[in-house]
């Protein structure tokens, strides 16, 4: 990952191979921010005419390079979109930093060193600027080679080496915790970037329950993980009833981060179906290609989990890793047939395309049993959350209004789109079964919201629960933008971090 620096030198000063500035939106054409004053001064105070010459506006993400003047230790100068100008005596957003530096991260790849002259006014701004460096940075190149089979190494395809942060102080507690913190959240959302760009023959449940174990290693963590034998001894009927088709069987994997001191306790429950091909109800053609991402929820918890126990956070925080692979075959469940759920419950399965949902009830029930304090679950559940929000946000169900709009805030807080969904009773029973307690679709419409019904029923009684449906954000098709990649992203993990914060901190009662 590249390496992150705090520097209060000056911007003409540093040696760097690219020096970034921010450039806002104004009324009247772009308007040079906060930090770039000495770049500004060595344009001869035109540095902003000679961006519109080139045709820029300040919008958003916009990238310009331009030959640095004499007076910059720097080559280039590299001005990025703030978007808007901010009201007067107001700062730049922290999403607005981190968009920006993420945009400038992404142009220079393939570069040693660069130094970012954003707008700082403290150590929030400079956070956000790390973190968007560190994930707009990301490049995944682990199946890259140099075609003899050897890994590719070098060029513009790597990831900006070194970022120095101009406007910090390297030596205030402040904000070197915020670097600190920034390096791991932006580890972890990576991780997660990882875990889901990874091909499904390389990724499935098996050798996902052993990169847990590792990390656990490394990190301090407690794990467990059942495998197939276990997951039928224990009537996880939901999870074989998934995995059964597949000749990499299903695991259930307990990843737990405790501190001595922590008063509270939160349960990360995660989707992580490793490839879904809809089972015997196979999806159709074109659908299955970035099917890989299927375990995005289940690569958040992960991450979220790590990044805890990085942060030394004084709360306990398990994470529960629901894996299995959904395919057709001789054993695979067949629509019309029923579950035994670990709960007891009986399922009928109408659909063996929602099986995410299956997965999801054993491990909320299993999580249920250690009696937390909250249980927030992830998951690319539905295509309905998608034509329902958009393909960057993600819905916020939950049995407790005032946890769904805290974990709503947070997520805006975290740099995450959301939005707070409801749950109404009447759809519940439309998963009404002649044969089961429940089976596993209702209607048609509103598929999201009975998704999250259904997950309702298999959650303890007195337990704050809220669900994630990520399926818009957790894997992006299209060009990369701001610190957004393209393919896996990491969603949930930076709201699942700020969550165990603020649980840590007290603000969640």
């Amino acid at each position: 990952m590249t390496a992150l620096t705090l520097s209060t030198s000056s911007a003409a000063t540093l040696r760097a191979d690219a020096l970034v500035v921010g450039v806002a939106k104004g009324p009247k054409g772009p308007v040079v921010a906060p930090g770039a004053d000495a770049v500004d001064q060595a344009f001869d105070g035109k540095l902003a005419a000679v961006l519109e010459t080139l045709g820029a506006t300040g919008d958003e993400g916009e990238v310009t390079k331009l030959p640095a003047p004499a007076g910059i230790k720097a080559p280039v100068v590299v001005a990025v979109g703030l978007g808007g100008v901010p009201a007067k005596g107001d700062g730049y957003e922290g999403e607005a930093l981190r968009r920006a530096a993420g945009s400038a991260a992404r142009a220079l790849s393939g570069t040693k060193k660069a130094a970012f002259a954003l707008p700082v006014t403290g150590a929030e701004d400079a956070a956000a600027i790390g973190e968007g460096v560190l994930l707009g940075a990301y490049a995944y190149t682990a199946y890259r080679t140099d075609g003899n089979g050897k890994a590719a190494k070098g060029g513009k395809s790597e990831p900006l080496a070194e970022a120095a942060i101009l406007g910090a102080k390297p030596r205030d507690k402040a904000f070197k915790a915020a670097a600190e913190r920034a390096a791991a959240v932006a580890a972890e959302v990576n991780r997660a970037r990882d875990l889901i760009n990874m091909p499904s023959n390389d990724l499935y449940p098996a050798s996902f329950a052993a990169l847990a174990q590792e990390a656990a290693k490394e990190f301090g963590l407690k794990v467990e993980v059942l495998d197939e034998k276990a997951l039928l001894k224990g009537g996880y009927g939901g999870l074989m009833g998934v995995g059964q088709g597949s000749a990499n069987l299903p695991r259930l994997v307990r990843l737990a981060y405790t501190h001595p001191k922590a008063e509270k306790t939160l349960a990360l429950v995660g989707k992580g179906i490793t490839y879904d091909s809809g089972g015997i109800s196979l999806k159709p053609a074109g659908h299955n290609e970035t099917m890989k991402c299927d375990m995005s929820g289940a690569a958040a918890v992960f991450a979220a989990v790590v990044a805890a126990a990085r942060l030394g956070l004084k709360v306990n925080v398990t994470g529960w890793l629901a894996l299995a692979e959904n395919m057709p075959s001789g054993t695979a469940t067949r629509p019309g047939d029923v579950l035994k759920m670990y709960s007891g419950k009986t399922v009928e399965v109408l659909n063996t395309d929602a099986e995410g949902r299956l997965v999801l009830a054993d491990a909320l029930t299993r999580a249920s049993e250690e009696e937390p304090d909250a249980i927030v679950d992830v998951a690319t559940l539905t295509g309905a959350m998608v034509l329902a929000l958009g393909d960057r946000t993600f819905g916020v169900m939950a049995n407790d209004d005032a946890f769904r709009t805290a974990l709503y805030e947070i997520a805006e807080e975290a740099g995450e789109q959301a939005w707070p969904m409801p749950m109404p009773a009447e759809l519940r029973k439309t998963m009404d079964s002649p044969v089961a307690d429940l089976a596993n679709m209702g209607v048609r419409n509103g598929g999201g919201l009975i998704a999250g019904l259904f997950l309702q029923e298999f959650v303890g009684e007195g337990i704050t629960w809220a669900h994630l449906d990520i399926a818009g954000p957790a894997f992006h098709e299209s060009a990369p933008f701001g610190y957004t990649p393209k393919g896996g992203t990491g969603s949930a993990v930076r709201t699942l971090v700020r969550l165990a914060e603020r649980t840590a901190e007290g603000d969640l009662g």
